[in-house]
């Protein structure tokens, strides 16, 4: 077998180094799962599609010099090849990968990878120690296992529209961000470490798989129980919670905050900080129950009294008291926040072309073995003549592979920021 060349062993850090990823992802699920190992050290060799690459590409704008903002977000970390599977070629240079890799993930259309010839079981026959993850819509079993999955789909579905936005009776709202893309290739990858897990024991691999269904189903915890319960639907309630209260955003005289008083030890302090006492004894407010029994004249009353001063003065008051608290930030003071810099949540990463780029960070630390964001996400066939070099193609066999169709190689330009097809 090739062996690993100093180059990729130099880019290795974080407690995943090592490993080895065959990713056959795109969009945002899938690309969630493999970052998340990327950054934790694997070795992750995203393939895209032949002609155009992964849809990010193209979700523009924004764009970043001449590179899909997008793109370069979710694929930092990942070595980039293109490979067209409908060639024989394509297929050949896939499943040399396949034999020296640990994990592959995919997320394509349901039956796509079993008619290219690479489903779970054509593999495991010949590559028992595999890791195959598989992300869709719905999953592989159930009567909805065919149907194409996204997530708006997924938020409608699960019940998350109907209880997002300002009021009960408004319509149907969902959430800026995409909650159960984000959260599948959370679970993915964690599915894939307990897979890996088992494999080190056992030397046996297997099947792991999860859906955009199954992952905004995990987001309503709360709402589920509450429905198990009752049997009756929870309905939108705007920041306010649904078992606890008060814990949502107010409007002081000059911006929102957000105030976590819901026991009774944030409660009570929370109105020394208002200076109203009084609260503490009304027969509304008493205990949780009540409270939410009265939620709207509870945050009627509330209302009142934070529309008086300024949100830096209640931020204060509030935290010299101990009462969780916090302003309400749009996306740039969030990124700004000196608390997202102090945890290198934004950090600068050098893309090949294009010179140093923004990204967010690796939101695990590790003391002993820490994870990097390494390198920017890779230009469209940046690294196929690098990968299948390394993977025993001599150039002959390589300047064939460009001949057929089967593979996109490029000549990336560092010093003049141009990428050479």
């Amino acid at each position: 077998m090739p062996t690993r060349n100093d180059n990729t062993r130099a880019r290795a850090s974080g407690p995943l180094a090592g490993l080895k990823v065959v990713d056959l992802t795109h969009v945002m699920a899938g690309p969630t799962c493999t970052l998340m190992l990327a950054d934790m050290g694997a070795d992750v060799i995203k393939i895209e599609k032949s002609p155009n690459g992964d849809d990010t590409r193209h979700s523009i704008p924004p764009k970043i010099g001449d590179e899909a903002a997008s793109f370069l977000m979710m694929n930092r970390n990942k070595r980039g090849i293109v490979l067209d599977l409908k060639t024989a070629g394509g297929k050949a240079v896939l499943r040399r990968l396949i034999a020296e890799a640990d994990v592959l993930v995919e997320n394509f259309a349901p039956g796509a990878m079993e008619r290219l010839g690479f489903g779970y079981e054509d593999l495991h026959k010949d590559f028992p120690a595999l890791i195959y993850c598989s992300l869709s819509g719905f999953g592989r079993t159930g009567p909805y296992k065919d149907r194409r999955g996204f997530d708006l789909v997924a938020q409608a579905m699960s019940g998350i529209m109907s209880f997002t936005g300002e009021r009960p009776d408004g319509p149907p709202v969902k959430c800026g961000p995409p909650l159960s893309d984000i959260t599948a290739g959370l679970l993915a990858s964690m599915g894939i470490l307990a897979a890996y897990t088992h494999r080190l024991k056992t030397g046996e691999g297997q099947w792991v798989e999860t859906s955009l269904y199954e992952a905004a189903l995990v987001q309503t915890y709360w709402q589920s129980t509450i429905a198990l319960a009752t049997n009756v639907a929870p309905r939108a309630m705007g920041s306010a919670h649904p078992l606890n209260a008060p814990y949502q955003a107010f409007e002081a005289s000059d911006g929102w905050l957000v105030v976590g008083g819901a026991n009774r030890k944030h409660w009570l302090l929370m109105l020394e900080a208002l200076g109203a006492p009084e609260l503490a004894s009304d027969p509304r407010f008493v205990n949780g129950s009540d409270r939410m029994a009265h939620l709207a004249e509870l945050e009627a009353v509330l209302s009142r009294h934070f529309q008086t001063r300024t949100r830096a003065h209640w931020l204060a008051a509030l935290e010299e008291k101990g009462v969780p608290c916090g302003p309400v930030h749009d996306m740039l003071q969030a990124l700004e926040d000196p608390q997202t810099l102090a945890r290198e949540m934004v950090v600068e990463v050098e893309h090949s072309t294009i010179g140093p780029v923004k990204t967010i960070g690796l939101p695990v630390k590790f003391s002993a073995t820490p994870g990097k964001v390494r390198s920017g996400a890779p230009v469209y066939g940046e690294h196929t003549r690098e990968v299948l070099r390394e993977y025993g193609f001599d150039e002959k066999q390589i300047e064939a592979l460009e001949s057929e169709g089967a593979v996109v190689a490029a000549s990336v330009s560092r010093k003049a920021g141009q990428q050479v097809a």
